[in-house]
Order: structure tokens, then C-alpha cells, then sequence
């Protein structure tokens, strides 16, 4: 399976020369002072971080392989974190500190800070360091502001005594109902409690660092419209990526209308020119299939004419194999009466002319019975020529009208909701060995993205098997698969859908392991790559009786696949 690792280390290999000492403006100062507040904030988190494009090589410090804090480059053009340099320079000879790269010796007079590459680093987007709870993409230098209020921080409980850690979106619901070291208030809080720091009545400053003094009862509510609280600008879901304070999104939102508008007309155009596709694909199907439908039916009635014809050939045969059969009769009589009549000579001349007429007569009958039956066999072989062409016409009526269904329920936007019915009846075909698993209709990333579906094992695959659902993604010959980058890099999450309305979904995602062959571009002689995911996704008996969410409702299942889109081009 694959995984989410923090990606540092590229395929590149840079070295820094006399060149990048230029660029930053100062090539003999010595090593700079304290760490900014951000580096120094970043140093206890440095190799957890994961960037959304792969760290170049020449952003990873050679000492500690974490990405670079507080640049410091050295005099054979390497760049160190000032604390990695610091702690060589102390460590090493003084007559004779070496670069642990290349083994030149390092003369600390040439070591200087490198502004333009701290400048380009803390501009490196990276994900949350609470991903995949929190999907939030900043920037490396504003990372620490946004942890200090991502609601999926873990924090410890305030309260004395209390030594629980939680998410900051449940922090406060401890605080105040769970906690059993809180400080229950008295009634309006007027006695003079020396326990002030837990008391809800209690004037606090904002944990957002806003000037406002808030009762720490009203913290929570606070927060909902604190103008130093970081938040999306609302047209996010449009393309816009601006992410700041309350206050300055506000003034954001307020000043670039026009362009939110020209964003949300480009997105509503792009949907009804999909759209437009879409129905006139399905307006050709539907000629189509019209059109096969009008072509089977005049089938039909030629094959019910064929038979009765058959039919009354039939009769007519059998009638003539009973004349026959009479005829032979009487030619064996007359055999015999030949016989008796040359024995008699004489008379019997005259009979034996008769006979001869009648004998002939008799052949001419049978010769014509021959050739109706070869005309009969010729009719036949009709039939069967005309069934063939009509078992023919009736599989492609069907593959068009799969077609047709594949079509209506394609996806192209990297999403798929998969309904699954009969789910107890499939689960227990699955453990009796039929139908072994379940492919859901193919969706794609994009009009000329990828190709993709999703497999799923009721009754669980591999360690999964008997005790856990298995679900996977599989990647699918494209007929656009020349023009996408490979191997397959986007981020894909797997649910299990809670139908109960309380939002508790089975979520897992995974992310592709470059060298794994299943996110390599497909063969075209292919059906499909081999599939990636988990085959322990959920327990059994936590799918079918869960505690707070609702999986299985009237024997149906929602299984849903979404692909990240950050960072995909669309063609």
C-alpha cells in the first residue's frame, strides 16, 4: 500500500557554488545569529513535514536530511541549518573543520547566511502536519500560524491535574462537560475564588492574539468571529487560494469581486460545456440505439417468416417421402409382376409397358423430391445464417446499452459515489467462493484525465478475508494515458459512507508509491493495472453494527473515491 511520508530528497542533484554566494549579496560574512521565530518554532517538527512538490536536493541539509532551516552556506558552496553548521564547526577540529560532502575543509570566515534561498524555502508550500484529518496547504513560514489554530492540534488540558490530550476542536467541550479536574462555577461567579484561571466569567485575552478581552465562557463563540482567526476566502471551492485572517479575507473578498465573479462564470461555463457534451453524447447513443432497435425488429420479422416457411416445407417434404415410400411400394409389386410376366412371356408384354410407364413416372417423382430436398436443405442454411446475424446485432444492442449506462454515471471530476445493493446476498456469494469481488464504472480526473476504478471485497481480501471489507483503486487503460504524467502521484482517499446524517464516514487515503507498478500507465492490451488500497479496511462487524454511524440501510452501501486534484494540469 502506499504511503504519505514526508517526500524530502528529489531526483536532482545540485550543488551550490561559488555562483549562489553572489546571488545572496555577501560572500565573507560570517555565520548569522538566532534562528527567526518561525525556523526556531519548525526545528522539533523539521523531518514530519510533507511538501506538496517533491523538496529539491539542494534544500536538504547534508548533516541532519531534513529541509534547510536558517541557510547557512559554507565556503565549497553547500547549505547547512545554521544549528546543523554550529554543532560541526563545535564538534570538529578547529584547525580543521571538513564539509561532510565533499571533505573540503570549511573555513567558518567564508561561512554566510543565504537570504535568497531562505527566501525561496519559506515561500515551499507543505501540507498540514495533521494531514490527512486537516487538508490545509500554507506556506512553510506560516505553518506555525496556522497550527497555533488548526482545530486538529493535539493540546493538553489546561486544567490542573488533568493530563488528557486533545484536538483543539474538542478541547473546549472538555473544558467545559468532560474534564473531571474543572472548576465548577458558583452562581454568577461572586465569590472571591483564589482559582480566577478557571472560572467562566472570567475576563481572557484572545488565544488568537487579537486585543479583544473575552469571557472564557464565550471563548468558543469568539472564535466564530474573531478578525485574527485564519480562514479560506469563500470562493475557495471556485479556484481562489487565498487563506489569511478573518479580517484581511474580508477586505480580500470585498476588493476582488470581479475576479471571484470571472472565477465562478469560468466554473459555470466549464460545468454546461460538460454538460453539453454529456447530452449530446447521449442524444447520439439514443440514435443509435433507435436506429439498432428499428434493424432488430425487421430481423425478427424475417426470422418469423423464414419459420413458417420452414414450417410448410416441412409438410410438404413429409408428404413426399409418404409418396415415395407408396411409390417404392408399388415398384417392389411390379418387380414381381415383371418377374411372373417374363416367366409368362406371351400376354404379359403389354401389361410390362404399363409398368414400365408407371416406373417411370415413379422416378420422376422421386427426382423431384431430391431436389426439394436439397431446396429444403438451402433453406436451412438460411435460417441459420440469418440467426447468427441476429445473435450478432442482439450483442452489440446490449453492449451499446451498457454503454449507454456507463456513460450516465461517469464522473469526471476525480469523484465517485458507488452505490451497492444486495449487499448481505453479494457478501455471502463472496464467502462461498462466487463473484470474488465487485468493480464499480469507470471514472476520471478530468475530460482527458485518468482512468480509474474502484474494487471492493465484501467479504474482505488477503489478511481482510472473513473479517474485514477490502477496498481498493485500480488504475485503467485511458485513451489519453500519452499525454499524463506517469507514474501516478495524486493523493486518493477511500470512504465508507455513514448514511445516518451524523457525518461519522470511514475515511482512508493513501498515497502512490512512485516505483509500485499499479501507478504505472497502463498497458492498451490491458483491462487494468493491479489494484492499491487496503485489505483491512473496516471490520465486518463494525460495518454492519456500528456505534455512532449508520454503513448498512436497507441491505445498500455508499462507497466513495476521491482523488486530490492539487497540482494535476488539466489538458
Amino acid at each position: 500500500m502506499a504511503s504519505a511520508d514526508t517526500n524530502l530528497g528529489g531526483s536532482e542533484e545540485s550543488t551550490r557554488t561559488s555562483g549562489s554566494m553572489t546571488r545572496s549579496g555577501a560572500s565573507t560574512r560570517r555565520p548569522s545569529g538566532p534562528v527567526d521565530s518561525w525556523e526556531s518554532d519548525l526545528t522539533s517538527i523539521q523531518h514530519a513535514l510533507t511538501f506538496v512538490l517533491t523538496l529539491k536536493e539542494e534544500f536538504v541539509c547534508p548533516v541532519c536530511r531534513g529541509v534547510v532551516l536558517n541557510p547557512q552556506q559554507n565556503s565549497c558552496g553547500h547549505i547547512f541549518c545554521y544549528r546543523c553548521l554550529q554543532t560541526l564547526l563545535e564538534s570538529s577540529s578547529p584547525s580543521n573543520p571538513v564539509c561532510p560532502v565533499e571533505g573540503a575543509v570549511i573555513t567558518p570566515a567564508e561561512v554566510f547566511q543565504d537570504n535568497c534561498c531562505k527566501r525561496e524555502i519559506s515561500c515551499l508550500e507543505v501540507y498540514c502536519t495533521n494531514y490527512p484529518e486537516c487538508t490545509s496547504v500554507v506556506t512553510l513560514q506560516h505553518l506555525k500560524d496556522h497550527l497555533s489554530s488548526c482545530q486538529y492540534e493535539l493540546l493538553q488540558c489546561t486544567n490542573l491535574g488533568c493530563r488528557a490530550v486533545l484536538q483543539r476542536r474538542h478541547l473546549q467541550d472538555h473544558l467545559t462537560n468532560g474534564c473531571s479536574h474543572r472548576m465548577e462555577p458558583r452562581p454568577l461567579c461572586l465569590s472571591q475564588d483564589p482559582m480566577q484561571s478557571s472560572c467562566p466569567q472570567t475576563d481572557v485575552d484572545c488565544p488568537n492574539g487579537c486585543s479583544q478581552k473575552v469571557p472564557r465562557h464565550k471563548l468558543s463563540e469568539h472564535s466564530q468571529a474573531c478578525p485574527d482567526v485564519f480562514i479560506d476566502c469563500s470562493y475557495r471551492r471556485f479556484g481562489c487560494p487565498v487563506q489569511d485572517k478573518r479580517a484581511r479575507v474580508k477586505l480580500h473578498e470585498d476588493a476582488a469581486v470581479s475576479h471571484h465573479m470571472l472565477l465562478v462564470l469560468r466554473s459555470n461555463t466549464h460545468l454546461e460545456q460538460q454538460v453539453e457534451l454529456l447530452q449530446e453524447e447521449a442524444l447520439l447513443r439514443k440514435q443509435e440505439l433507435q436506429t439498432d432497435s428499428l434493424h432488430l425488429a425487421g430481423l425478427q420479422k424475417k426470422v418469423r417468416l423464414l419459420l413458417q416457411q420452414t414450417s410448410n416445407h416441412e409438410h410438404v417434404f413429409s408428404a413426399a417421402q409418404r409418396t415415395v415410400s407408396r411409390q417404392e411400394g408399388v415398384l417392389s409389386t411390379t418387380q414381381l409382376d415383371i418377374q411372373q410376366t417374363t416367366r409368362g412371356l406371351g400376354s404379359g408384354l403389354e401389361d410390362l409397358e404399363q409398368l414400365r410407364k408407371s416406373l417411370d413416372a415413379v422416378i420422376k417423382e422421386i427426382s423431384a423430391a431430391e431436389a426439394f430436398k436439397k431446396h429444403l436443405e438451402t433453406l436451412e442454411e438460411d435460417l441459420r445464417r440469418q440467426s447468427s446475424l441476429l445473435e450478432v446485432h442482439s450483442a452489440q444492442l446490449s453492449h451499446n446499452h451498457q454503454h449507454l449506462q456507463e456513460l450516465a454515471a461517469t464522473s469526471y471530476d476525480g469523484k465517485l459515489i458507488w452505490k451497492i445493493v444486495d449487499f448481505r446476498k453479494r457478501r455471502e456469494a463472496e464467502a462461498k467462493g462466487q463473484s470474488p469481488c465487485l468493480t464499480s464504472s469507470p471514472f476520471h480526473t478530468g475530460r482527458c484525465g485518468y482512468k480509474m476504478a474502484a474494487k471492493v471485497y465484501l467479504n474482505g481480501d488477503g489478511e481482510g478475508r472473513g473479517s474485514h471489507l477490502s477496498l481498493y483503486v485500480v488504475l485503467m487503460p485511458g485513451d489519453f494515458d500519452a499525454l499524463l504524467p506517469w507514474p501516478f502521484k495524486q493523493n486518493v482517499s477511500l470512504s465508507v459512507l455513514d448514511i445516518s446524517g451524523a457525518g461519522n464516514h470511514r475515511i482512508l487515503s493513501f498515497r502512490p508509491d512512485p516505483t509500485s507498478k499499479s501507478f504505472q500507465r497502463p498497458a492498451a492490451d490491458s483491462f487494468s493495472n493491479v489494484a492499491s488500497g487496503f485489505s483491512c479496511f473496516i471490520p465486518l462487524n463494525k460495518l454492519e453494527n456500528p456505534q455512532n454511524a449508520l454503513y448498512v440501510d436497507d441491505d445498500t452501501l455508499f462507497v466513495k473515491v476521491k482523488v486530490d486534484m492539487t497540482g494535476l494540469e488539466t489538458l
